[in-house]
């Protein structure tokens, strides 16, 4: 089944090399991807993901600010009466802070070395 995702970049990280794969792997894999671009607000990922009426948010995370930016994106999403968006992500997260954050609501976090498929094949069966 086709889905929307909309891949984010939120806060001051300037790395979308990534963001851009993954993008690109998702649309190859059949689903419609929106991107936003680089240094995104929370606000601003959480009012795209609402207008463009995705199923999901895939936010990459390259600059070790992850705890200060999926916690608000989760926060807004809840109060948007949106907690239905799915929250994934990727970067280089220690292990212990991955645990947190699926604590927290994230649904899946990839670190180094996920591959593209597997992540296709997570939305494709998760969503």
């Amino acid at each position: 089944m086709r889905r929307r995702v909309l891949i984010a970049k939120a806060g001051l990280d300037g790395h979308d090399r990534g963001a851009k794969v993954v993008a690109r792997a998702l649309r190859d894999g059949g689903h419609e991807v929106i991107y936003t671009g680089l240094h995104q607000t929370p606000e601003q990922v959480v009012a795209a993901a609402i207008q463009e009426d995705v199923d999901a948010i895939g936010l990459s995370v390259m600059s070790g600010a992850y705890l200060s930016i999926f916690p608000p994106i989760l926060d807004l999403l809840a109060s948007a009466d949106a907690g239905h968006i799915v929250v994934f992500g990727g970067g280089v997260i220690p292990a212990e802070d991955v645990e947190q954050l699926l604590g927290m609501g994230v649904a899946r976090i990839f670190g180094p070395g996920a591959s593209l498929e597997e992540i296709v094949e997570w939305v494709d069966n998760h969503l």
